[in-house]
């Protein structure tokens, strides 16, 4: 029962320790906002000595001293300091809760200065309209999401406006003038403690809300920086393409579920890696292959290919798939005529430093696949499935057989073609060939580097 009125009043629980990069993410929000609190500050305190400028002045010059003008000079270079900090760095617990003081104290101090001002009872104030910017500044702490300086601003109001009573009761005829006549209460200067002890409690039932509201929200916001954050993870592990499908799916994703697409499918492979990764020490190996994801990777990206999966030193990528297009198949040509020259450069570069140049084979295949979440409840994976992938990757073994750096079927060369794909190296047919674990004979295309 107490866990469900704390779960109504609170919202849901945060579920674990955040990780720092999420704690991160939080405070340079709750820093933004300080930013916005000291700029909203900064803009009160301009209002304050404005409508204090404008009001007429009643006192006379034999009066007290008007304390209005020093109050407002010294909160206006207080609220610069506390603006030139938050922009500079991070304000401290002291310092916010020392800002959240001074505004309630000038305040206060405002409005008590209303009865010398107009030389009237201190049970003048209490009259006093100004008494609603407390809201305002008790307000102004909830956009940091921090709940003690939302407590403290409304404890903080109450407390003064309760000695401000105080000093209207015990000052004067302030005893003199408490009444219970609603009536006499609002036409002259008598006091309605009633009416005061309202104000408090209304300061402290809108403090207490607000906490209420500032408490789940900002467990709402944990929860979205955390899914925000995670949705940026995903994107490294996943292709941007298949991260936003998993973040942005309006229902649970349940294994089995896929769509039937036109897609062109690329295998990238590094030859001879087997053997490499067998004769070289570890670093090496992974450093090379680092390398040469990161050289092929953008290539296939920004053509508009999606990478379905790393396959040790093989790289699966689809065009049309995560993302349906009509050119995908001119997608892949493009992507192939890019990756070799890269294969190329990267080569010229290795041969420069001393070391052996790698091959990179580059094999592809269209048609109809089928693209969707594959595994089970507790494991799932975005993957695609059909004739074209397994012949994409079959052609790379048969690519060895055809002396071929870059091969594909005919028929994904002249879909390229009719999508409008404007080839920059030649190409050689290489009818009817027998490629093992392909019922059938395949027609294909080597692709060469013009001369």
């Amino acid at each position: 029962m107490l866990s469900l009125i704390k779960r109504t009043l609170l919202g849901n629980d945060i579920d674990g320790q955040l990780p720092a990069r999420v704690q991160q993410a939080i405070q340079t929000q709750e820093n933004q906002s300080e930013i916005l609190i000291a700029w909203v500050q900064l803009f009160l305190v301009m209002v304050f000595a404005t409508l204090y400028a404008l009001s007429p002045k009643t006192f006379s010059a034999d009066a007290m001293f008007a304390p209005v003008p020093y109050a407002l000079a010294s909160y206006l270079i207080f609220t610069l300091i506390r603006t030139a900090v938050a922009i500079t760095r991070y304000l401290s617990w002291w310092f916010l809760s020392l800002s959240v003081i001074a505004d309630m104290t000038l305040l206060m101090f405002l409005i008590w200065s209303f009865h010398i001002q107009y030389e009237q009872e201190p049970s003048f104030y209490l009259k006093a309209p100004t008494l609603l910017y407390v809201f305002i500044f008790i307000s102004l702490r909830a956009l940091r999401f921090d709940v003690r300086y939302v407590l403290l601003a409304g404890l903080s109001a109450a407390l003064g406006w309760t000695v401000l009573l105080g000093y209207a009761v015990h000052s004067g005829n302030g005893m003199a003038n408490i009444t219970n006549d609603y009536v006499l209460y609002t036409m002259s200067h008598n006091i309605l403690l009633g009416a005061e002890f309202d104000k408090i409690i209304s300061i402290l039932v809108v403090t207490f809300i607000l906490a209420l509201v500032i408490v789940r929200a900002k467990r709402l916001l944990i929860n979205s920086v955390a899914q925000a954050t995670a949705a940026e993870d995903l994107s490294r592990f996943f292709s941007p393409e298949i991260a936003e499908k998993i973040t942005h799916s309006e229902g649970w994703i349940e294994p089995g579920t896929g769509q039937t697409r036109e897609a062109a499918i690329l295998h990238c492979d590094l030859q001879g890696f087997t053997r490499l990764s067998m004769e070289k020490p570890a670093n090496e190996v992974i450093t090379l292959l680092a390398e040469y994801q990161a050289r092929i990777v953008p290539i296939i990206q920004r053509n508009g290919g999606t990478i379905d999966k790393f396959l040790g030193d093989g790289i699966l990528a689809t065009f049309g798939a995560a993302v349906q297009t009509d050119h995908y198949s001119a997608d892949c040509l493009r992507a192939m005529e890019e990756m070799m020259v890269e294969t190329r450069d990267w080569a010229k570069e290795r041969e420069a430093q001393g070391l052996e140049p790698q091959v990179i084979r580059f094999t592809a295949a269209s048609g109809s696949i089928l693209f969707g979440a594959v595994g089970d409840k507790s494991r799932l994976e975005y993957t695609v499935i059909g004739e074209p992938v397994n012949l994409a990757a079959k052609l790379d073994k048969h690519a060895k057989a055809e002396q071929a750096i870059a091969l594909l079927t005919l028929q994904s060369y002249e879909e390229a073609l009719a999508q409008g794909f404007t080839p920059s190296t030649q190409m050689e047919i290489r009818a009817a060939r027998d490629v093992g674990g392909v019922t059938g004979l395949v027609d294909l295309v080597v692709l060469t580097e013009a001369d």
